[in-house]
């Protein structure tokens, strides 16, 4: 299996070059030349591991059965080789709100968010391929608050990574934070800038544009424009979908920031799993349910600062894949649009390119006063305690469940005490942290504070980066 850039100026490479390199040279995003079908059946997805179901799509987008894939899933999700597992049984449990409302929690890892699912493969999947090539790699990580915790759980303490997470100040709560900064590995490098997200993401990218200094620090990168994050994360998407497809295709709903959850979705329904639409639920930073609504992408002027922090986002990364796929995989013509984006801040979606993503997809918008609105009714009505980011996601049927069929999946994408002033102003409920973290206060917090410049930032790289040549 080959994997090309979505801007076409960059040659073809294989599944563990795409996953180790994160971003094309071009600044485009690495994707599969053709979608491979998970070679396994609809019954062993649905009653399996999900290790199992993991080693099989890791199988498909390297394009053949893997030996080594059996140890990595495990290692991820099964907990071998430590001596406390990292996952309960059930790795994303599936729960029934109502007739034909389902949710999928996604938060029961060790940073408590549902970016976990995805890192903890990363994690022995790049220790894997680094040990065999004798390498050491630069991991970065530009975080909107969820990312940085959960790849700081997974990449720390291993030898062949260090790890830098770019993390805007005071736009986290207070336990985002804390997952990144009280690690106590020599490996990890929290970077704290004086910037919101898009700016920890632009920084991030000028980065990999130097590609002087991206070769000699050996970057890579585990925001969602790495493939491994999509391929692992299309994972519980076939796996609800297998579980609930009786009478028909499951339709999901995704509180979006980054659009790499979204992505995941539409990923899982190419290689068969029976989904039919995904709904897009964002906060005031609503670019994606603009640009569906009205056929122009255009970012505002700034982002705002929600209830629902990680998804604060005005520029999401995996926007461009989708709209790849939307323009039939013109790379000149995502090359141009991307031009003119960098530019002016916005393009006109083409009409079959708009056609395509409003057959795929609904979107629809609440307010952090809707969001909490949502969360009281939750907990009054439903016993349920959501965080915002999930809230968004529940009260996506004031606006957008009209297009929408059922069954609905609901994907909970963080744990509630991962935002317990938001999640306490809803609904008098103050959250715990579980067990296994509950001492995260009484961690000692490491942490560099920068101001938004990429020089610095590139200075404390060369300083500690043990991979710079």
């Amino acid at each position: 299996m080959r994997y090309v850039s979505t801007r076409g100026r960059a040659p073809s490479v294989s599944f563990a070059d795409a996953v180790l390199a994160g971003l094309a040279p071009d600044g485009g995003l690495y994707v599969p030349e053709t979608w491979p079908q998970l070679q396994s059946s609809a019954r062993s997805i649905a009653f399996g591991h999900y290790a199992s179901a993991a080693m099989h799509a890791l199988w498909a987008f390297a394009g053949a059965p893997w030996e080594d894939s059996p140890k990595i899933a495990n290692r991820a999700y099964l907990g071998a080789d430590e001596p406390t597992p990292r996952w309960p049984l059930v790795v994303t449990p599936l729960a029934q709100r109502s007739p034909g409302a389902w949710i999928l929690e996604l938060f029961h890892g060790p940073s408590l968010a549902f970016k976990d699912v995805a890192m903890q493969l990363i994690g022995p999947l790049y220790e894997h391929l680094l040990s065999e090539r004798n390498e050491r790699l630069t991991v970065l990580c530009a975080t909107s608050g969820d990312t940085g915790g959960a790849a700081v759980e997974a990449l720390k303490n291993r030898d062949r990574i260090d790890l830098f997470v770019l993390l805007p100040k005071g736009r986290v709560s207070d336990v985002q934070r804390r997952f990144m900064t009280t690690s106590g590995a020599a490996n990890v490098h929290a970077i704290e800038l004086d910037a919101d997200f898009d700016a920890c993401q632009a920084i991030l990218k000028q980065l990999f544009a130097d590609r002087d200094f991206a070769a000699r620090a050996r970057l890579s990168a585990v925001n969602s424009v790495n493939w491994a994050r999509i391929a692992a994360q299309c994972v519980y998407f076939h796996i609800a979908a297998q579980i609930l497809c009786a009478h028909g295709p499951v339709n999901f709903v995704v509180p979006t920031g980054n659009f790499g959850d979204a992505l995941s979705g539409f990923v899982a329904k190419q290689m068969g799993a029976p989904i039919g639409r995904i709904g897009i639920a964002v906060n005031a930073n609503d670019i994606v349910a603009r640009a569906l609504k009205t056929g122009r992408y255009e970012r505002a002027p700034r982002s705002h600062a929600t209830l629902s922090p990680a998804m604060d986002i005005q520029v999401p990364s995996n926007f461009e894949r989708i709209l790849f796929e939307a323009l039939d995989r013109d790379a000149d013509h995502v090359a141009r649009l991307y031009d003119q984006f960098a530019q002016s801040g916005g393009f006109g979606i083409p009409p079959q390119a708009l056609a395509f993503l409003r057959d795929h997809f609904a979107a629809a918008a609440l307010s952090d006063a809707e969001t909490q609105a949502v969360m009281q009714e939750t907990w009054e009505h439903g016993g349920y305690l959501a965080c915002p980011h999930t809230a968004v996601a529940l009260g996506f049927g004031r606006d957008g469940a009209a297009h929408l069929d059922a069954p609905v999946v609901t994907l909970a994408t963080a744990h509630p005490a991962k935002f317990p002033d938001t999640v306490e102003a809803a609904t008098g409920v103050r959250p715990a942290l579980p067990a296994r973290c509950a001492d995260l206060f009484d961690r000692k917090e490491d942490f560099v504070s920068l101001p938004a410049d990429i020089e610095q930032v590139k200075a404390l790289i060369r300083d500690r980066s043990r991979a710079w040549r």
